[in-house]
């Protein structure tokens, strides 16, 4: 069964909630490119990963290894190295590169709910290729929580104004 919306293409559903996706992390990101300089790679201990740039590293490359490497099989995605984006512009790169691999598969992905075994941990996991599209989606969501939280705890909180949850349909990010 191939997933097809009312306007017949397969997977428009997803790739309007990943547009929604997309614009709640670009508000993430001007708020990201509005901190002092150094706030981005400053590490704090009490932190999974550590620094802003290492969970939004740690993201970009869940979508990669998930997606990229086990979905479609391209055995280059997966281990990003935070330290090979040193900055906000490697950081967008490193982003761009994850939208290409998430249309990726929206264009070659069908039959999303049947079930697809993968390797994980070096162990056998079935899945479905929604949830490949999914967990990193849902994973982004968890992390964006610690980068809020951590930018507090440096001193540099999200200013009030439209939050980072997911977009409302009709709107800008």
């Amino acid at each position: 069964m191939t997933d097809v919306t009312a306007t017949g293409t397969p997977n428009d559903d997803l790739r309007g909630l990943y547009r929604l996706v997309r614009g709640s992390r670009e508000r993430v990101f001007r708020w990201l490119e509005s901190l002092p300089p150094g706030v981005l790679t400053q590490e704090h201990p009490q932190f999974a990963y550590g620094s802003l740039r290492n969970i939004h590293a740690h993201v970009a490359d869940c979508y990669r290894a998930w997606i990229g490497r086990r979905g479609l099989s391209h055995p280059e995605y997966g281990g990003l190295d935070p330290a090979a984006l040193p900055d906000l512009p490697a950081l967008r790169a490193a982003f761009r590169d994850v939208d290409g691999v998430v249309e990726t598969a929206f264009t070659h992905f069908t039959d999303l709910d049947a079930p697809l075994e993968i390797r994980w941990r070096e162990q056998p996991l079935t899945v479905t290729r929604r949830w490949l599209l999914m967990h990193p989606i849902t994973h982004e969501f968890h992390h964006k929580g610690q980068m809020l939280a951590l930018g507090r705890v440096l001193g540099h909180p999200y200013p009030p104004g439209p939050d980072t949850d997911l977009l409302l349909p009709f709107e800008r990010p």
